[in-house]
């Protein structure tokens, strides 16, 4: 038997998604609901150090789960993530990037386009 998800927030942000995708044919939105309805435990965590490691200036990424503050940034890059260590968020700040949610993310670009997922 499979449980259901008690988190309203998440709840409503995974069908957000779902919605977003279908309507705006952006199969990213649906591949990171997907990942979003599977058990916490499975959920992303990613650092910031990886995040320099594979990313280029400028970049859109998005973490369906949690972005942790281990390691250093250096670039500019806007992260949407479901949650956000203090430290991570602070981190990117400094770096002169910014975090933002996914349901913002969604909403500032609709179809997808050029963003990454992480993890």
């Amino acid at each position: 038997m499979k449980t259901k998800k008690t988190n309203v927030l998440l709840v409503d942000l995974v069908g957000l998604l779902k919605k977003e995708s279908h309507k705006n044919a952006a199969p990213i939105w649906r591949d990171i609901a997907k990942r979003l309805e599977r058990s916490r435990r499975l959920w992303s965590e990613v650092n910031v150090g990886h995040l320099t490691r594979v990313c280029e200036d400028g970049e859109t990424i998005v973490v369906p789960g949690k972005l942790l503050g281990a390691g250093e940034i250096d670039k500019k890059l806007t992260v949407a993530a479901f949650d956000f260590s203090s430290s991570a968020e602070l981190k990117i700040k400094e770096a002169g990037g910014k975090t933002i949610t996914i349901e913002e993310l969604v909403k500032a670009n609709p179809k997808g386009s050029g963003v990454r997922i992480m993890g």
